[in-house]
């Protein structure tokens, strides 16, 4: 994968990466009573999970008659985007997780190759996206059908100029799904194998970040969503995601989503997630591919 070895985007990386490094202790307090890793990582739509897709766990280790949050910081490098990601949640009682994030897309490359056709001027698109989750029934480790939850991530642009021109009906739009997650132990070569799948009722374009419903489709459409993780030790999380996606705008073609990612969880306060991920055409720009870097702080 030469884009591991791209130095631009390295560059671009070293912030955050350093920031994980001095951000990892010898030795902190506990915070929470939950098993190592069992929070997941933080999505880039806020949400408890993996890169791509929302798992059934809650963030944080908090557990019965415990409070946790996480704070985390993401970027994703592809051929034509930039994508950045702050976000924050709260774990009540590791039966309700409240989450908020902030996605920032670059759109230098779009607007050059639309602006004969469409005149844009905007440079990126802003998105807020407000979640729920709801641990509803079981726990990930020790029951025989894993954790299950629902929830809900409402997402609204901060400027619907780019996704207006190219045909979305919306400028917000709520997204709704059911999770499931469970953890064999010793299954793979001796090794703990997570698998989680996800059902998502969405309208969403590109997870939002080119509005809501379209010419083609305006209404909601039920996706499948996947993850599977073999932990390597306690520490390290090996794994592959993958989330469908609607057609809603006959604008440009929308792909399916897939990452092959790697978690390092050196201490119970830091999770680093490292990802190649594949995003097929977007907006017209084709073969998106490229590198994704997740930092998260529990506490």
């Amino acid at each position: 994968m030469t884009f591991f070895l791209n130095k631009l985007r390295a560059r671009k990386f070293l912030p955050l990466l350093t920031l994980g490094l001095l951000a990892s202790p010898v030795a902190m307090a506990d915070v929470g009573s939950r098993i190592w890793a069992t929070g997941g990582v933080t999505s880039i739509e806020g949400s408890a999970g993996g890169g791509l897709v929302p798992w059934a766990m809650l963030g944080s280790y908090a557990d019965d008659e415990e409070w946790g949050g996480t704070l985390a910081l993401s970027r994703a490098e592809v051929d034509d985007y930039t994508l950045a990601v702050a976000g924050a949640g709260l774990n009540w009682n590791n039966r309700v997780e409240v989450t908020v994030a902030r996605q920032t897309l670059d759109l230098d490359s779009l607007v050059f190759a639309l602006k004969d056709g469409f005149g844009l001027e905007q440079d990126e698109l802003n998105q807020d996206i407000f979640g729920l989750k709801v641990r509803l029934a079981g726990d990930v480790l020790y029951s025989p059908w894993g954790q299950w939850s629902a929830g809900i991530q409402h997402k609204r642009q901060r400027d619907f100029t780019v996704p207006n021109a190219i045909g979305a009906r919306d400028d917000s739009g709520t997204d709704v799904y059911v999770s499931g997650s469970k953890v064999f132990f010793a299954a793979v070569f001796g090794r703990n194998l997570l698998v989680n799948a996800t059902v998502r009722g969405t309208r969403a374009n590109q997870g939002g970040l080119l509005g809501f419903g379209g010419d083609l489709n305006n209404g909601y459409e039920v996706m499948a969503e996947g993850g599977v993780g073999v932990f390597i030790n306690r520490q390290w999380l090996l794994g592959a995601e993958y989330r469908q996606k609607p057609d809603n705008l006959s604008f440009a073609r929308e792909d399916d989503w897939w990452d092959v990612f790697i978690a390092w969880v050196p201490d119970r306060r830091l999770a680093v997630t490292a990802a190649f991920v594949n995003l097929g055409d977007v907006a017209t720009l084709k073969d998106q591919q490229g590198v994704y870097l997740s930092l998260q702080g529990s506490f």
